[in-house]
């Protein structure tokens, strides 16, 4: 984060104003070295590699004559350190819209200057 974040991080702690400064010093000195410590720390999380999907509809059984169930099944496959793996996941397809929804909503929310001095200032 910039200077001006950080000293606005700390001040909402209630140090003297001595210990802001020489903690912003410290800070500064160390910057780099924060940043490579956190990014060792986080978390290595799966990466999209393909997805298949099915769509299932069951018309009638013996109880029920008329009826309509739809399924929608999905195979994630992910890769995580250089291995290959598969997640299934199943569905009905309102529930797979309302994610879908959802999943629009948070790229348009990344896409605000607020998100995006965040990422920013995370690299």
């Amino acid at each position: 984060i910039s200077e001006l974040d950080f000293q606005d991080s700390i001040h909402v702690l209630g140090f003297s104003d001595e210990l802001n400064t020489l903690l912003l010093q410290l800070y500064l000195d160390s910057r780099k070295e924060l940043r490579s410590v956190l990014s060792e720390l986080a978390p290595k999380l799966p990466t999209y590699h393909s997805l298949e999907w099915r769509l299932d509809v069951q018309l009638a059984s013996r109880s029920l004559r008329q009826q309509i169930k739809p399924t929608v099944t999905i195979k994630l496959h992910l890769n995580q350190n250089e291995d290959q793996m598969a997640q299934v996941l199943q569905t009905d397809p309102s529930t797979l819209l309302h994610l879908i929804q959802q999943l629009e909503q948070a790229l348009g929310e990344m896409k605000t200057n607020h998100c995006r001095r965040i990422v920013r200032n995370m690299k």
